[in-house]
């Protein structure tokens, strides 16, 4: 028995790099696969490599930055499998450049792939999830987003790919809370592996050892978190970040309200506001470092 027999979980961008790992990794535990990239060729051969190791999955390359064609690869899903039960939101795109540099296109082109992406196959499916609960089915359905370290705490040359991943993680907060109720749960990681973009951006931190020691970037050791937040052993998580990369997993903790001061009985002046801010300033953490800074 695989810890996901029988779920049908939906990976975009699996046709290399982490969405690989996933659906390789989804469909050993026994999990009907579709694999989803713009690049068909590339999502056929991640299909081959299933099917030849004895696995279930079928290769699409419909657009999920629309509803019209992220529906079809719904369709497809339930076409092969007969249901859906979770989605992996991994697809994405980089288009790095200082904020003063960024072109219209470079922020919209992130901000599609990356935000509507991501809305567009959890929208269509929280609809079906919501429908089959008022038709008295049980579900048992999982959402996973990704967000990234440069979404959690900016990244210096990538303010439209972190504003779009902080987009994500807040995403994920308002989806576990309005979708519990159905039977859906929605999480998402921040993870760091070698993939194509981190190859390209950082290729000395990430290649692989060797000496045979032990693979600290491969994707595969994302994929344990991913196959078990798919799985029905999960279904407690609910409304979590995680970062994950190598043998080091942790739970993320957002904004949340720090240190306050109460004047009482009128509100603040601009003059003595300033001495506040300050005062409150010194008491709270010292920020996180932003990446490239």
């Amino acid at each position: 028995m695989g810890l996901c027999d029988n779920r049908t979980v939906i990976i975009t961008g699996a046709g290399g790099g982490l969405g690989r790992a996933y659906a390789l990794a989804l469909a050993k535990a026994g999990a009907n696969v579709v694999v989803n990239d713009i690049r068909l060729d590339a999502a056929q051969d991640v299909v081959n490599d299933i099917t030849q190791a004895g696995g279930k999955a079928i290769a699409n390359s419909d657009d999920i930055t629309t509803i019209a064609t992220a529906q079809k690869i719904v369709d497809a899903a339930i076409a092969a499998y007969g249901k859906v039960d979770a989605v992996v939101n991994n697809a994405g795109i980089l288009r790095d450049r200082m904020f003063v540099s960024l072109t219209e296109d470079d922020w919209d082109a992130v901000m599609r792939v990356h935000l509507k992406g991501h809305f567009c196959l959890s929208n269509i499916l929280g609809k079906y999830w919501r429908d089959q609960t008022k038709a008295g089915v049980a579900v048992d359905a999982r959402i996973i987003n990704t967000s990234s370290g440069a979404g959690l705490q900016g990244s210096v040359g990538q303010s439209n790919y972190s504003a779009a991943k902080g987009g994500v993680a807040t995403l994920t907060l308002v989806q576990s809370a309005e979708l519990k109720r159905y039977g859906v749960t929605a999480n998402a990681l921040a993870p760091a592996a070698r993939t194509a973009m981190t190859e390209q951006g950082m290729p000395d931190m990430v290649k692989k050892p060797t000496d045979g020691s032990f693979d600290f970037y491969d994707p595969m050791n994302v994929a344990a978190l991913i196959v078990y937040l798919v799985s029905a052993s999960s279904k407690h998580v609910n409304g979590q970040v995680f970062e994950i990369e190598g043998d080091r997993v942790s739970v993320c903790d957002g904004w949340k309200t720090g240190p306050e001061k109460k004047k009482g009985g009128a509100g603040y002046t601009a003059e003595e506001i300033g001495g506040v801010i300050d005062e409150l300033i010194k008491q709270s953490a010292p920020p996180k470092k932003v990446w490239g800074s």
